[in-house]
């Protein structure tokens, strides 16, 4: 059997979100800036994409920007946004997705930035009461922080955060990559600056992205040679994936209520099996409450173990299951978890991120659980 629970690495593309981008890849191949009808006609429907997205945000179309990706999103809202605004020191956190955390670091080594690392407690939850104290102490800075972990899918309280950048003039960005298409986002009333996301976490495509930035705290472009993305972007738009990200999230805002019924109900079955057939096991981070964690992910600390030490994925992979380790964005690497770092997670335990779709089965996690409960049982 062929499982996969790697949905917070990337996920299966939807078959309407295919057939959308089908006729530009046969028929509509016109340069969307030229002025024939060729061009026109493309140029159109990109901008229909975009009035699509900002529809769905509450946001207006003058307010977003396709990316290549959240990576490039969140390069552009975190240096475009220090040079914009002026901005010499940032505020985030050690468990951010490398996107920001390296931009940061090397916006930091480069003089640009001081940069402040909020602490977190051993369930990977930030500490506001800091956050406040350095705003006091340097208003107007830039707070990075996102919206869900990617690993452990702890949920930061936007609204919170965002009030206190406004009270204190800060320049809020997050990352929002995980909880696109899957939580709604106002964004005429949630107090944020910018936000990014991926559409291959909802459905879409790879290579696919955008970028909101507020319209009265706007920014310098990141990627320059042209006058693409209203002067924004520099560069051939990516058509197929401008439509294909636009469809994915309509998709998943017309299909949200079902989709996050059916994964909860995935996940609250895991999590029960796990702890019912594997004694020992624990959950990184918030992730085994639901309240309080992203609805797609679980990561699973389980029991230390000889025979699966370092193997566990592999073994796994095995029998056909696909999870990880940690950010996929990292998986061929033998660093391990910064964020499991950051939580001072035993390394003698295995941790494994499982997460799932709305094509996630319940027979697959049965499945999953049995393998699992077999590889233990060597240890019994």
């Amino acid at each position: 059997m062929n499982v996969y629970l790697d949905n917070a690495a990337t996920t299966a593309m939807d078959d309407r979100v295919i057939e959308a981008m089908l006729p530009f890849m046969k028929n509509h191949y016109g340069n969307p800036s030229s002025v024939h009808s060729h061009g026109r006609e493309v140029r159109s429907a990109i901008e229909r994409s975009r009035k699509k997205v900002a529809e769905l945000l509450n946001a207006s179309p003058s307010e977003i920007f396709f990316t290549s990706g959240g990576t490039e999103a969140d390069n552009t809202a975190i240096i475009s946004g220090i040079e914009s605004h002026g901005i010499t020191h940032a505020i985030s956190s050690p468990m951010e997705h490398h996107a920001v955390l390296h931009t940061l670091e090397v916006c930091e080594k480069k003089g640009h930035i001081n940069l402040s690392l909020l602490d977190v407690n051993e369930n990977g939850e930030i500490d506001l009461v800091q956050l406040e104290d350095l705003l006091k102490s340097n208003p107007k800075s830039l707070i990075s922080l996102m919206h869900a972990n990617n690993e452990i899918g702890n949920l930061n309280d936007l609204d919170r955060i965002g009030t206190l950048a406004r009270e204190y003039g800060a320049f809020f960005h997050s990352d929002t990559v995980q909880t696109m298409g899957h939580y709604v986002h106002d964004l005429k009333n949630l107090p944020i600056d910018a936000l990014v996301a991926g559409g291959h976490k909802f459905h879409g495509p790879k290579g696919s992205g955008f970028l909101y930035v507020r319209k009265d705290k706007k920014i310098h472009p990141f990627i320059h040679g042209g006058a693409q993305e209203r002067n924004m972007r520099g560069g051939t738009e990516n058509v197929i994936g401008i439509i294909g990200i636009s469809k994915a999230l309509e998709i998943a805002y017309e299909e949200m209520a079902s989709h996050q019924s059916h994964i909860e109900g995935v996940k609250t079955h895991f999590i029960e099996q796990l702890t019912k057939e594997i004694p020992g096991v624990s959950f990184n981070g918030l992730s085994g409450d639901l309240s309080k964690s992203l609805y797609t992910v679980l990561n699973v600390s389980l029991p230390a173990s000889e025979s699966n030490r370092g193997m566990l994925l592999f073994n796994l992979d095995l029998a056909g299951i696909s999870a990880s380790g940690g950010s996929a964005c990292s998986s061929g690497a033998t660093v391990g978890s910064h964020v499991l770092r950051a939580l001072n997670h035993t390394p003698e335990r295995d941790a494994v991120r499982f997460s799932f779709s709305r094509f996630t089965t319940i027979k697959e996690v049965d499945y999953t659980i049995t393998q699992l409960k077999e590889l233990y049982s060597v240890e019994a």
